[in-house]
């Protein structure tokens, strides 16, 4: 099978859908691929690094897309690349089609493209492996992140997370108790912050105190517990766990943001999925906070992209098993007998078949198992 790497155009994204070595993997399968030009570059992956490994380096976006069957992505593609890409190419990508525009959705469908959303492939006992590692990897940058708001430049209180002898450490409050939640908590309390975590969910809340070992505190995710933490909060990392396809709930009312203290900061990672604090907006990795209501504002839906090398190889890494079953076996085999795949499909051949996105924008739905029977 065919397949194109071509170069990211969102942005502030700098990473790839494939590192060389998946490249070679891929190639060793007996399935060409196509780089384009100076694609890895700001991953640091040369065209010659990717030549090494098998790859044919064509010189524009155009050919990238247009010499594939199969595109492995990073970004959801926009309107000038969906109209790139050829009838019935399959599509993998963190899609993220409840925060997308109606007619990009529309113009996949006029194209019939079957779109693979990474974010939605699920395997039989609940994990979804690629959310799961990069919201690990978002976790351990939000203290960074949080350290440099907090520093009176970018507008925020003037604190050190870890306090200073005779000086109290910062309060760190964390909405979400699963892998991104734990991994800042566990992160925040590394760096010497109190942190507060907060759930829907009890026992989501007590597999995070057996993994953390350590001093955090608690709390059901209530609104009274929410509106109390936020007043003491010098940092709010929206961790929340969105569902298969479905916008991320709003949460945090600009109320709320303005009963914070004047500099606190704010740590949106939802805004990929329409974010969970009223007052958040998108933001780029190379302009990453605004200040609104009296409080910095982080709301970069990529930020793994500000690791763009690590970013490309855990992709890579992760979605190399999935890439291969529909190289090795074809589509309609791989979908057929690959459950966790399967559960990835947002749209087979122009059909939508994810019931959250049918419903948000009014398209007709079927079952992925009557398309490919």
């Amino acid at each position: 099978m065919d397949i194109g790497l071509p170069k990211e155009t969102f942005s502030g994204e700098d990473r790839l859908g494939l590192s060389p070595l998946a490249v070679k993997t891929l190639v060793g399968h007996g399935h060409p691929v196509y780089v384009e030009k100076e694609a890895g570059l700001a991953s640091n992956y040369t065209d010659e690094e990717y030549a090494g490994a098998g790859a044919t380096v064509v010189f524009s976006h155009d050919e990238a897309f247009g010499r594939a069957q199969l595109i492995p992505k990073v970004q959801r593609p926009g309107i000038p690349e969906i109209e790139l890409m050829n009838e019935e190419q399959v599509l993998f990508s963190f899609l993220h089609l409840a925060a997308a525009r109606e007619q990009q959705v529309r113009a996949m469908i006029d194209k019939r493209i079957t779109a693979i959303g990474y974010e939605i492939i699920e395997e039989d006992d609940g994990t979804r492996p690629l959310v799961r590692i990069f919201s690990e990897i978002a976790g351990q940058m939000c203290l960074p992140i949080a350290a440099r708001c907090l520093e009176a430049p970018t507008g925020g209180r003037g604190i050190l997370l870890g306090g200073a002898p005779g000086v109290p450490p910062a309060e760190v409050v964390i909405i979400g108790a699963g892998n991104l939640g734990r991994s800042a908590a566990r992160t925040a309390m590394g760096l010497g912050a109190r942190v507060t975590l907060l759930d829907i969910d009890v026992n989501q809340l007590r597999r995070a105190l057996r993994r953390l070992n350590g001093p955090a505190v608690t709390a059901t995710a209530s609104p009274s517990h929410i509106e109390a933490a936020l007043k003491y909060a010098d940092v709010l990392i929206m961790a929340l766990g969105v569902g298969r396809g479905r916008r991320s709930p709003m949460i945090i009312s600009r109320e709320m943001v303005l009963s914070m203290k004047k500099g606190a900061v704010i740590i949106d990672t939802a805004n990929d999925q329409g974010g969970s604090v009223e007052s958040s907006r998108p933001t780029t990795v190379h302009n990453p906070t605004f200040f609104a209501e009296g409080v910095v504002h982080y709301c970069v839906p990529n930020m793994t992209a500000a690791v763009p090398r690590t970013g490309s190889r855990v992709l890579a890494n992760a979605a190399l098993p999935y890439l291969l079953e529909i190289a090795d076996e074809g589509l309609e085999s791989a979908l057929r007998n690959h459950a966790p795949l399967a559960r990835g499909v947002f749209l087979y051949r122009g059909q939508c078949c994810n019931e959250e996105i049918s419903e948000l924008f009014g398209l007709d739905y079927k079952p992925l198992s009557e398309l490919i029977g």
